[in-house]
């Protein structure tokens, strides 16, 4: 009788103890995988949040690239010894602007609206208006067949030809 007594008064014991080698081997078995958890989570968080800084920038490239050029137009357009020439010098100004930011030519244009003609009348305004395609980045050519994946950023400018030019 005391035999089965002390091993139902054991039992509680037993289990406890036998919880605490199950949960030492537990931890055992968990040893060094939150390093892993943690790397593979900071992966794929860190991947996104790359790309959506990366497509961010592109876009404000394009935005300097478009205001710039609108701007350097205006003032070359402007400041041309006569209105032949002037148009050519606005582009050439807007190429430059473009190319600073990484634009090609089949990515950005120039329109030139004068509100006089000629243009080169005094005090006569004169409209530069910009537009760059940026294409986002790491994106295949083919997938842009299919799907628009461009972002099209424009700008405008408006200068006043001089009152006393001549």
């Amino acid at each position: 009788m005391t035999s089965l007594r002390h091993r139902l008064m054991t039992v509680p014991h037993r289990l406890r103890r036998l919880r605490q080698r199950l949960a030492a081997a537990d931890t055992r078995a968990q040893e060094g995988s939150a390093i892993v958890e943690f790397v593979f989570l900071g992966v794929l968080m860190l991947v996104p949040l790359i790309y959506l800084t990366l497509m961010v920038a592109r876009v404000q490239a394009g935005s300097y690239a478009a205001t710039q050029a609108a701007r350097e137009a205006g003032r070359a357009f402007v400041t041309a010894a006569s209105e032949d020439s002037a148009s050519g010098r606005a582009q050439a100004a807007a190429a430059i602007a473009f190319t600073d930011q990484g634009f090609t030519g089949d990515q950005a244009t120039l329109a030139i609206a004068c509100a006089a003609s000629p243009c080169f009348t005094p005090e006569a305004k004169v409209e530069m208006s910009t537009t760059v395609t940026v294409p986002l980045p790491l994106i295949p050519s083919f997938a842009r067949d299919v799907i628009p994946l461009e972002v099209p950023v424009s700008a405008t400018q408006v200068v006043t030809i001089d009152r006393f030019r001549g």
